[in-house]
């Protein structure tokens, strides 16, 4: 808590960017060597852990949406019956979902883009800034 009160030094400030910023070509490498090199800052360590907790929820939902893809995928497949004739199309759910998963996974990519930009501008002017809910977990999880 002490630390918060001090200014973060030129050094942290820049690692912390570098944690928001690099998870956007990196996924979670990047962040995660941040975090390890500079643990002992709560400053870099908080910031890192932001963009490492990102990268699992972010993962975590696009296997969850996969699999819900491949199940219905699969399971419209075995609706249709025996072998598919050549004039039958793909499944439906192909042709529903899978431009739903692409648009996912597209908006996630652009929304982490958004992420790693706004809140690394945010961590070079040396400011705390917590993501809605995520945030609060990496304070706990750095003891911040």
């Amino acid at each position: 808590m002490e630390q918060e009160t001090l200014a973060p030094t030129s050094d942290d400030k820049t690692l912390a960017f570098l944690a928001q910023f690099l998870q956007v070509f990196t996924w979670f490498i990047g962040p995660l060597v941040i975090y390890v090199v500079k643990r002992e800052s709560r400053f870099v360590a908080f910031h890192a852990m932001q963009a490492l907790l990102w990268q699992v929820v972010y993962f975590v939902l696009s296997m969850i949406c996969m699999a819900l893809f491949f199940v219905t995928f699969f399971m419209s497949a075995a609706s249709r019956g025996g072998p598919q004739s050549p004039s039958q199309g793909p499944p439906v759910a192909f042709l529903i979902f899978f431009p739903l998963i692409w648009l996912m996974m597209m908006g996630g990519w652009v929304l982490t883009l958004v992420i790693g930009i706004v809140f690394g501008i945010r961590a070079m002017r040396g400011e705390w800034a917590a993501y809605p809910i995520i945030g609060r977990w990496a304070r706990r999880i750095i003891g911040a």
